[in-house]
């Protein structure tokens, strides 16, 4: 006789394979009376029986719990952005530059359909869904897995032979008929419509009530497998096998063994794509060869073996009610033109960018002229002409502003520079509220418990007046805030504390000195030590950091010389922050390599690749993508590719194995 564990894992099982037919390969094999009879009899079962509970059963799909606060969750592997491309030139150029560094003349690649949706990271252990993470900033975002769970073409459970600990990189999307049957129920209830599919997916996932998620014909389609096993040998491989074992993976994706097949792809689907049951915005092209992938590797932004080509932008034209200026933190001048109100991509736009004075200057843009506007990349709305057969008689040029539209400061423009500035550093509001904005985010800073309306609150009561105050505000001082009760204020203090353990080159990143980013940041923490030693370095010292040009150079000066910037500085020191590389880090760096370039290839056993690049820089020295005259060294590993072999060999450059290496930094 069957045992009630058994009924219970056997009516799962049913019900799962049910799941996976009609969501994921779109054949009913069942009634949807029948499947509610059979779900709320393991309800039942479930309920009477809860020492046998599943978090992943498909009783759970239904929703209800209810989350108030979607927690941070650090990515165990970041999730990139992709380069986007907008011609096949575009596409030719980024295939001279990988082969230049593969040193192939023949590459497989895969396209896919890029889907407009919000990106999803699905964690997975031993067969089991265990959490759901949005793409955030790319290396954090929030936990959103009971509202994930919800999605019916997503698995909870995997049985059959796949890797053990992945992840599954996707993107949650609400197909056209789902979003469009949604809006009709708003209307019929007087309810204002969604605007476009995209946001409202989004906005799907952050809803506290996962019960209402599920109501939403959410769906979930997957473009990569990220695993440490080496189980598979291509791209394509893998998610042929993702696919076979549950996942919704597209079965528009194509092999292409050319740049010519890529291209046929592309002009197959940007004539289609209208006819697909979801928006796509455009297409990825990948290297399909997982190998060639880690040879390539990533930029500081994106990995370098994908690329995303976005269809022609969508285009309308409206009119420019009016001409005005944002300042930056940096104090940057923005113009902004101020539009009728005009639908474009499935967004209502009313403002746009116009970059600067030239750009202004270059279209003759002026007030009541009729412009043309499309997305860039699709995302931001920018003027891309005038319709110059509608200008008004009495039009006047634009004459660009001399003044900052928040201090009445005259604005400065140095020479060879595209923006006009506000010299007012420490006395125009935005670029003081700017400052610390950046001082705090996720990048920098990354201090919980505090966001940017919160620091233009605290700045217009006069509780801050610099990013140094921050670590004077008390929990009484933080309470009588509008919408802050006492949890929230504690929270927020706690969160300043704990900000005092960021490591240097996040510090110095959150000082926002003009033109120094992250990468950038990254580089002089590494080089300097400390603020001190960046702070008294003069022209000559400072390019000669590798990557250091004469711009951020002087930029850093100016920032050093100023006395202002120093009473902060001192300010932060007395406070505890972190201006100099700690102990712990100086004790894994050595000079050893110092001057030398190094180009990693092939596949390695006692380090990975990563780790490898890590030991080369904290010992000095430089990790080179591509081999050159300028090549001191090659680790080489299994699979070095022969072209690179053949090239490092007429050049005279050494090559060393993973143990040569490891035995030379030892």
């Amino acid at each position: 006789m069957e045992t009630i564990k058994q009924k219970i894992q056997s009516l799962r099982d049913e019900l799962n394979q049910h799941n996976y037919n009609y969501y994921v390969l779109d054949n009913t094999t069942i009634s949807d009376f029948e499947f509610d009879i059979k779900l709320k009899e393991l309800q039942k079962l479930e309920e009477e029986h809860p020492e046998f509970f599943d978090a992943n059963s498909p009783t759970q799909r239904v929703g209800g719990a209810i989350t108030k606060n979607f927690e941070t969750v650090t990515h165990k592997n970041r999730m990139y952005s992709l380069d986007n491309s907008y011609s096949k030139e575009d596409l030719q150029d980024w295939e001279k530059r990988i082969q230049k560094i593969l040193g192939a003349t023949e590459t497989e690649y895969t396209c896919e359909l890029k889907f407009d949706g919000a990106s999803i990271n699905l964690t997975y252990e031993n067969g089991k869904f265990i959490k759901a993470v949005t793409r955030g900033d790319g290396f954090q975002g929030d936990d959103v897995s009971n509202n994930v769970k919800t999605i019916r073409s997503i698995p909870l459970n995997i049985k059959e032979d796949f890797v053990q600990e992945f992840e599954m990189r996707g993107e949650i999307i609400l197909p056209l008929d789902g979003f469009n049957k949604m809006n009709e129920e708003r209307v019929a209830n007087g309810e204002e419509e969604y605007r476009n599919p995209r946001n409202t997916a989004s906005g799907s996932l952050k809803l506290q009530d996962s019960a209402e998620v599920a109501k939403r014909p959410l769906d979930c389609l997957l473009y990569q497998v990220v695993t440490s096993e080496r189980k598979y040998k291509t791209h394509f491989e893998s998610l042929e096998s993702a696919r076979k074992v549950g996942f919704k993976v597209p079965k528009t994706i194509k092999l292409a063994k050319s740049i010519e097949e890529v291209f046929e792809f592309v002009n197959h689907w940007d004539a289609k794509r209208h006819d697909l049951p979801y928006e796509t915005d455009g297409i990825v092209i990948k290297v399909n060869n997982l190998h060639q992938q880690e040879e390539l590797g990533y930029t500081s932004k994106a990995p370098r073996w994908a690329i995303a080509y976005k269809f022609a932008a969508e285009q309308v034209s409206t009119v420019l009610n009016e001409i005005t200026y944002q300042v930056g933190r940096t104090g940057a001048i923005t113009p902004v033109a101020n539009l009728r109100p005009v639908q474009l991509a499935g967004t209502t736009v009313k403002r746009a960018s116009l970059h600067n004075a030239d750009q202004i200057e270059k279209l003759d843009i002026r007030e009541n002229d009729t412009v043309y506007v499309e997305k860039g990349g699709e995302i931001i709305p920018k003027i891309i002409g005038v319709d110059f057969t509608k200008r008004p008689l009495n039009s006047t040029p634009t004459l660009y502003a001399t003044h900052c539209p928040e201090c009445n400061t005259e604005l400065v423009r140095t020479e060879g520079d595209a923006k006009h500035y506000c010299p007012n550093e420490f006395g125009c509001a935005p670029q003081i509220t700017g400052r610390i904005q950046h001082f705090i985010s996720r990048k920098a800073m990354d201090i919980e418990g505090l966001g940017g309306e919160t620091v233009d609150l605290l700045r217009k009561e006069g509780l801050i007046e610099n990013y140094a105050d921050l670590y004077d505000l008390t929990v009484e001082q933080v309470i009588p805030l509008e919408r802050m009760a006492e949890k929230s204020a504690q929270n927020m203090i706690n969160g300043i504390e704990k900000s005092k353990e960021i490591p240097f080159e996040k510090v110095l990143f959150a000082l926002g000195i003009r033109f120094v980013g992250e990468t950038v940041a990254k580089k002089l923490a590494k080089h300097f030590k400390s603020i001190d030693n960046l702070m008294t370095a003069d022209f000559e010292t400072l390019i000669s950091v590798d990557e250091i040009g004469d711009r951020i150079a002087q930029s850093i000066i100016d920032f050093s010389n100023n006395l202002g910037n120093i009473q902060l500085i001192n300010r932060l020191k007395s406070y505890g922050l972190q201006l100099e590389v700690s102990q712990e880090n100086l004790a894994n760096q050595t000079n050893k390599l110092e001057g030398q370039i190094f180009v990693v290839s092939g596949v390695f056993h006692q380090m990975n690749r990563n780790e490898l690049k890590k030991a080369i820089e904290d010992n000095g020295g430089k990790v080179s993508s591509s081999i050159s005259k300028k090549t001191n060294f090659i680790v080489a590993g299994d699979n070095m590719g022969p072209s690179k072999l053949s090239k490092a060999e007429s050049l005279g450059i050494q090559i060393i194995s993973e143990q040569d290496f490891i035995d030379k930094i030892s």
